[in-house]
């Protein structure tokens, strides 16, 4: 199977953008990741997608932590920046410890509970520990593009 083709199906699948972040040694690190989803209610259990020679790989390893930052529809550029292409400075607050950035629709802190290589991702399932919301439209994307949320009519008979 070709590869271009498998990554066009993949695409095909609409997902909301986050940011995963850490700190470790002091230095906040971060990278934008659509392969985020929910495992469990019970206990609180999220999973995150890393590929094998992302740099926050290392870091997520060593701490042990993470956060998981849903972007709102106005935060393209934050995704840009953890996705390798600068955009200036990014405004960070603080979750139970970690590094969140401001003004995402949500911020969810895990801790990480188990640790599973595959392929060429390392999947991390994170133990909830504490969340954030806020009222806003989430960023997606679909078709290797940025989109936004368009509430769809129902036609009455």
């Amino acid at each position: 199977m070709d590869d271009l083709l498998f990554r066009k199906a993949m695409g095909k699948f609409a997902t909301g953008v986050t940011v995963l972040t850490t700190i470790h040694e002091g230095d906040i690190h971060g990278m934008t990741a659509n392969a985020f989803m929910s495992v469990s209610l019970d206990p609180k259990l999220v999973v995150i997608s890393v590929g094998k020679y992302a740099r926050f790989l290392d870091k997520v390893t060593q701490s042990k932590r993470f956060a998981v930052n849903i972007l709102a529809e106005d935060q393209q550029l934050v995704s840009q920046h953890f996705a390798g292409k600068p955009q200036g400075e990014v405004q960070f607050g603080t979750l139970d410890g970690l590094p969140v950035i401001d003004g995402a629709i949500a911020q969810i802190t895990c801790e990480v509970a188990s640790v599973y290589e595959e392929g060429d991702h390392t999947l991390f399932i994170g133990r909830v520990t504490d969340l954030k919301l806020e009222e806003k439209n989430p960023l997606l994307f679909f078709g290797g593009q940025y989109s936004e949320v368009k509430a769809l009519e129902i036609n009455k008979l």
